[in-house]
């Protein structure tokens, strides 16, 4: 899928003064943890035979699409824009020595697609070591880590410097169950310049519509 990026005309956008004060008089981000009910979708995930860690960035990255605020970035002349998609930009876990290194994938909305592209780039790059296995991310990216050793009650990250990323950053742990439910605790680092608690509630739920609506999309 081609990426474009579409600027936005300050003038006439209705969260100008939002922006403004959040990134120039009160420079906020925030994090947002919540459980992700994912019963059916292990469970159809499963009778198919696929696995789980595709399937389930689909899901994210389907609903990070549908949301215009988490795709906001700036362009290369610090203009303010909107891509029209987010490519997953996700790590591999070395076993032998304990590291990880990141790895990007294309994106496609149809499952089979991307489900497959998922695949054969683990298996690709599931060797190469360092902290990037695959060179020349494109910039409209969003990242997605997992942590599949623990079942977390809250996960929050920032960094020391000042950054101009508005892409958010998301985590998500180990599955497990509650009440005859499987859920997985979800993390998402948000700039509060691009989405408030509206915006993020909204894309967790979205989230939440598609774990829950497997039937719909998982044809392969």
């Amino acid at each position: 899928m081609k990426a474009i990026f579409e600027p936005v005309d300050m003038e006439k956008w209705e969260r100008k003064p939002y922006f403004e004060y959040y990134c120039n008089t009160v420079k906020c981000k925030y994090n947002l943890n919540a459980n992700i009910d994912i019963t059916t979708l292990v469970s159809r995930s499963k009778a198919k035979g696929l696995k789980f860690f595709p399937v389930f960035l689909y899901v994210i990255m389907r609903a990070i699409n549908q949301n215009k605020e988490f795709r906001m970035s700036f362009d290369e002349q610090k203009q303010l824009g909107y891509w029209n998609h987010l490519l997953p930009s996700y790590t591999i876990f070395h076993e032998d020595d304990k590291t990880f290194s990141d790895v990007w994938s294309e994106y496609d909305e149809n499952f089979g697609i991307f489900y497959q592209t998922i695949i054969n780039d683990i298996v690709t790059y599931k060797h190469v070591k360092g902290i990037k296995a695959r060179l020349g991310r494109p910039v409209n990216f969003c990242s997605i880590s997992s942590l599949p050793w623990l079942s977390f009650t809250g996960f929050a990250q920032d960094t020391y410097e000042p950054s101009d990323l508005l892409f958010p950053l998301i985590r998500f742990g180990k599955y497990f169950d509650e009440r005859n439910k499987i859920l997985i605790p979800f993390a998402i680092f948000v700039n509060h310049a691009v989405a408030d608690g509206y915006h993020t509630a909204k894309l967790i739920n979205d989230i939440q519509d598609y774990a829950s609506s497997v039937e719909d999309w998982i044809k392969v």
